[in-house]
């Protein structure tokens, strides 16, 4: 969508799936754990494939459904595949965002490699590309990582040991798949920042940011990839072998916003998480009101969890256009100013005269939020109270979520109460970060909070100077104290 109307979210950055099983069509299982995972990301997708000898690739602008054909699929044999998912931006497709469609492959085409996450700093890589002669100028940081690899098996290493000397190298979040012609490799960083499970399906070894992608290609038993874990597949099976310490730093935005409710995260249901989440809200934060009304999709077990909880029954009053996608046509200048109108729709009778609780995961910018509650107002409202199943977010994240700069956080920037009243609710309340950590039920020690505390469990390097701690701090009231 147009970046004024659609740019006030969060979005995480990629998924990625890979599949090692001799006698399997890897690419077009491949092809259907990338349709599972396209929630996490919609600008591109890319496959690459290997029947052993010889390795092949096709990746290209859109939603998975548009990026391949049948055709396509019968240039891509053998039975070891690694696929990615592009996360969407704003800014239209480009020669440039098309060349960092993933996964990145040599042009020697003896490595393919996909990459969920993100390095906040480059610096070792880069000055280790340029003490070694590689050209590296321009590249991203999953690149970066592609080349230090490749420099390594140029110089006569196996694929398990060249990743095993570039490892130090990455410094930041990533989950990541490797593959020449005969391996697949799954590494994670030492936090396990983002999420990286696999299973088995006949035989076979899958791997998916998300065990809804393993599911829907018929693995029923899964487990993650540990936090500084190498699992290397070959068709001898597969080998382990723990390349760091394990400092378990998990991103509790992948709970609350991110991955699909179906999908499980450290053993925790995604879906019942969400559902305490808004029992937790309930405990904090009950109204007197007539509805509970989700903002969808993401919000709707929160809600659902409130509901249940204050016995407020609930109401899908916003009904969501599931056909918007990306676009790149302009809008004309009325239908820009209807903003999120061309999502979201109010059903008028059931908001008409109603005090209403509505309950969204997150507030970034705000703008979104804003038109939302006067969308409500607009149609009949009394009272529209606002409850958000997070805390304010006050820090940009450098592990692999686009966030605004933190001057356009509103967190960041403004008081609970002020927020109120730019965003013209009756009231405001946020989850408090215990809240929403009891609600994951995993220690606290072992997420990462980043986005609402600035505790960064990575070394965020250069980007040091991108955070200012000058916010509101976790323990301001919300309104319904002040």
């Amino acid at each position: 969508m147009h970046g004024d109307i659609m740019r006030d979210e969060l979005r995480e950055k990629c998924g990625v799936f890979g599949f090692f099983g001799a006698g399997h069509d890897a690419a077009r299982v491949t092809f259907f754990g990338l349709f599972a995972l396209q929630h996490r990301g919609q600008e591109g997708s890319g496959i690459c494939a290997s029947d052993g000898t010889t390795l092949s690739c096709h990746k290209g602008a859109g939603l998975v459904s548009q990026v391949y054909t049948e055709e396509d699929m019968q240039r891509l044999p053998g039975h070891i595949a690694l696929g990615h998912n592009r996360y969407s931006t704003s800014r239209g497709v480009t020669d440039h965002t098309l060349a960092e469609v993933q996964p990145f492959m040599s042009r020697s085409g003896k490595l393919a490699l996909a990459h969920n996450g993100n390095l906040p700093s480059v610096v070792a890589l880069q000055t280790f590309l340029k003490e070694k002669g590689v050209d590296a100028d321009g590249s991203n940081d999953s690149k970066l990582m592609h080349l230090a690899i490749e420099y390594y098996l140029d110089q006569g290493l196996s694929l398990p040991e060249a990743v095993e000397r570039a490892y130090p190298l990455f410094t930041g979040a990533f989950s990541l798949l490797v593959m020449d012609r005969t391996t697949l490799i799954a590494v994670r960083d030492a936090c396990g920042m983002r999420p990286l499970s696999m299973g088995k399906l006949d035989g076979a070894y899958v791997f998916a940011s998300e065990t809804c992608a393993l599911e829907t290609v018929g693995v029923e038993v899964y487990w993650d990839v540990g936090p500084g874990e190498m699992l290397v597949v070959t068709e001898k099976g597969a080998t382990q072998k723990q390349l760091a310490p394990p400092t378990p730093k998990f991103d509790v935005f992948e709970f609350v916003y991110f991955a699909r409710p179906d999908s499980v995260l450290l053993d925790r249901s995604v879906y019942q998480v969400r559902w305490d989440l808004g029992k937790e809200l309930a405990e904090e934060a009950p109204i007197e009101a007539d509805i509970v009304v989700p903002v969808p999709e993401t919000a709707i077990p929160s809600a659902i969890g409130y509901a249940k909880c204050t016995g407020v029954p609930l109401e899908m009053a916003l009904c969501k256009n599931r056909y918007i996608h990306r676009t790149f046509i302009e809008p004309d200048q009325h239908t820009r100013e209807q903003g999120v109108g061309l999502k979201l729709t109010p059903q008028r009778s059931l908001l008409f005269g109603k005090r209403v609780i509505l309950i969204d995961d997150s507030i970034v910018r705000g703008t979104t939020s804003k038109q939302i509650i006067k969308l409500l107002f607009d149609a009949g409202a009394r009272e529209v109270h606002f409850l958000v199943a997070s805390p304010p977010v006050r820090f940009p994240d450098f592990y692999g979520i686009d966030t605004p700069e933190q001057r356009y956080l509103i967190g960041a920037q403004h008081s609970v109460p002020d927020i109120e009243r730019f965003l013209g609710a009756t009231s405001l309340h946020y989850l408090s970060v215990d809240g929403l950590v009891r609600a994951t039920g995993v220690p606290r020690s072992t997420l990462s909070l980043s986005a609402f505390t600035g505790e960064y469990p990575i070394d965020i390097g250069e980007r040091r100077a991108e955070v200012s701690y000058d916010v509101f701090h976790e323990d301001t009231p919300s309104s319904s104290r002040e």
